[in-house]
């Protein structure tokens, strides 16, 4: 093919890439936009088959039907409470690749390969095996098969230090190296590499999983546009790019959300020194908190003793005319967002004011709350962002909590040295009257208290959250007309 039309048709797939994910923006439009980015991947792996014709097209079509096969099975199992361990692991599958392309690129061409060429294979080979490691551990915390809370491992910040120094040396002498020690030296510095993404992913809590999530995403871009550079190739190096930027600015701007400095985020903390026998030891986190005792629901006033929790809430929904639902991570676990849409239908009828507001990290990943509430087919004209809707709590009469603690708890803001502290929350405690329907009146993945629990105008209602709203519908029964 012309050159010049190579060219256009680079330039063509790219643009069809861009145009899908400026559809990103909104709900309404995600879905065309993933189809046309799906269409422009397609049309890329069309201009690569143009271009470089196969010596062996039995193989290629084996492996695209073998992993098309693959996606097809997974993706339809994949429950939507699943999706974020799923995209982390996709991230893992991302380096995977394109360590393993700059591995046979790099050893097969070898010292005729222009500096430029020898360094972007190196760096694919550390940056992408590094972003296959690190994104297992994260999709396993996502999945609850390995322990979400922070991995501090002895002397943590010397290990990774230590990982870091050793991949420079390694790099050094790769660039160096011929033909075996080279396949060697490659192979080293994939396991120095990937024992960097272990070590630097298991510090990393699940309250800080939306971070991690991004940053991985920007990784595996970055490593594929390395990729590209040894294999030569733009389309690879302008999409790998184009991940690498947006998941960095979605990096960014999910510290912003979290008021969190991404060094703080992504690198380990100093250990605090043992406390000496003759000195007191210093105060440790919950002893900032309400004790233990405080932890229990609010005594309810004397006109409501004896009067169980769900029917002093459903006595507050029927009361109330303005209402705000905060979605969390607990109602995903419960798969209660379908029921959530009833629950929500029915309020509307009765005529009440009702929104949804979304804390930027409700959900394990970026946007992740957004796309359940959407599954359930809840209007995306009800959902506000955290600062959309802040303010208007203290205006509003009641803020309904469905499985959320972290991004509702007063602590982020009120207490210092937690792990959410100076984190913005949603003012649910502002409201007048708040309802949990939470699964217990246990800390979230922070392990911080809330104190919201306590306060004497939250009623509580625990247990399953489905189950719960099920309830409060059904009883709301009659007062389906509009009060």
């Amino acid at each position: 093919m012309n050159s010049h039309w190579r060219l256009l048709l680079d330039f063509g797939i790219i643009a069809i890439l861009l145009f899908g994910v400026a559809l990103f923006r909104a709900p309404r439009t995600a879905r065309a936009g993933n189809l046309a980015a799906a269409l422009a991947l397609a049309g890329a792996l069309i201009a690569v088959l143009l271009v470089n014709p196969l010596r062996d097209p039995a193989v290629v079509i084996l492996a695209l039907l073998a992993g098309g096969a693959a996606g097809v099975v997974v993706a339809m199992r994949t429950k939507m409470i699943q999706m974020p361990a799923m995209i982390a692991f996709q991230h893992g599958m991302g380096g995977i690749a394109a360590f393993l392309t700059s591995l046979v690129e790099l050893n097969r061409a070898g010292a005729t390969l222009p500096v430029t060429g020898q360094v972007a294979g190196l760096l694919g080979i550390t940056v992408g095996a590094a972003t296959f490691s690190g994104s297992l551990i994260a999709s396993g915390k996502l999945a609850g098969v390995l322990r979400q809370t922070p991995v501090l491992l002895p002397r943590h910040a010397v290990i990774q230090t230590t990982l870091l120094v050793a991949i420079l040396a390694l790099g050094a002498l790769v660039l160096q190296a011929a033909a075996p020690a080279l396949l060697y030296g490659s192979l080293a510095l994939i396991l120095v590499a990937v024992a960097l993404g272990v070590v630097f992913a298991l510090r990393i809590g699940g309250a800080d999983m939306p971070v991690l999530i991004s940053f991985l995403n920007a990784t595996a871009g970055l490593a594929a546009a390395f990729c590209g550079i040894i294999i030569q190739n733009r389309l690879l190096i302008a999409c790998g790019a184009t991940v690498a930027a947006s998941g960095s600015i979605l990096t960014y701007a999910m510290c912003r959300a979290m008021n969190r400095s991404l060094r703080l985020v992504l690198m380990p903390a100093p250990q605090p020194p043992a406390a000496s026998p003759a000195a007191p030891a210093p105060p440790a986190v919950a002893e900032a908190l309400p004790p233990p005792a405080a932890e229990k629901p609010a005594e309810p006033s004397a006109e409501e003793a004896g009067q169980p929790p769900l029917e002093r809430a459903l006595a507050a929904l029927r009361a109330a005319q303005s209402i705000i639902i905060i979605p969390g991570y607990g109602m995903a676990l419960a798969q209660a967002q379908f029921e959530l849409a009833h629950l929500t239908e029915k309020l509307r009828a009765m005529g009440r004011q009702l929104r949804f507001a979304i804390h930027p990290i409700a959900g394990r990943m970026p946007g992740h709350m957004h796309v359940l509430l959407a599954e359930a087919e809840i209007d995306a004209d009800l959902l506000f962002d955290l600062p959309d809707i802040n303010a208007d709590f203290e205006k509003t009469d009641l803020a309904l909590v469905v499985g959320a603690c972290d991004v509702v708890n007063p602590a982020a803001v009120e207490v210092e040295g937690t792990p959410i502290s100076g984190m913005p929350i949603l003012e649910a405690r502002a409201a007048k009257q708040v309802v949990v329907c939470n699964l217990d009146a246990n800390p979230g993945y922070s392990g911080v208290a809330n104190s919201l629990y306590t306060n004497a105008k939250t009623i509580l209602v625990l247990g399953d959250a489905k189950a719960a709203l099920e309830q409060l519908r059904e009883g709301l029964g009659a007062s389906s007309t509009p009060s």
